[in-house]
């Protein structure tokens, strides 16, 4: 389960620091935001440079995941960008949804895994 443990948290590690680093840097050709509301939701995103925000929380919450160090305040910081990206692909995209899933389990497993780090939040 060690290993399991690992794998998931280098995997989610890295997927946020690539696509949160992808944000300031554009190593990943990204393609026109397409037509409907997940685009004008997207447009929204990046006139305001609300996008740069949850790019820093994707990148500081994937470190802290990979360096394996803090990794339940990488979780906590990872958290609500997870949950957003689930509700943008469940309401508005659901070709995302495949992807999110499997993010979302990751996520899921990572916080059963480090379940005592949280056991003071769900305390009575």
């Amino acid at each position: 389960m060690k290993i399991a443990t690992i794998i998931a948290r280098v995997l989610l590690g890295l997927i946020f620091v690539v696509f949160g680093s992808n944000i300031f840097l554009h190593f990943i050709p990204m393609p026109p935001p397409p037509p409907g509301p997940v685009g004008d939701f997207t447009k929204a995103l990046f006139v305001t440079h609300y996008l740069h925000v949850v790019a820093v929380f994707q990148i500081v919450g994937g470190l802290l995941l990979l360096i394996g160090r803090f990794v339940p305040l990488g979780l906590l910081l990872l958290t609500p960008v997870i949950v957003n990206i689930d509700l943008v692909h469940i309401l508005m995209d659901p070709s995302g949804l495949p992807m999110a899933t499997v993010i979302s389990i990751l996520l899921v497993f990572l916080v059963w895994r480090y379940r005592d780090a949280f056991a003071g939040i769900v305390r009575p």
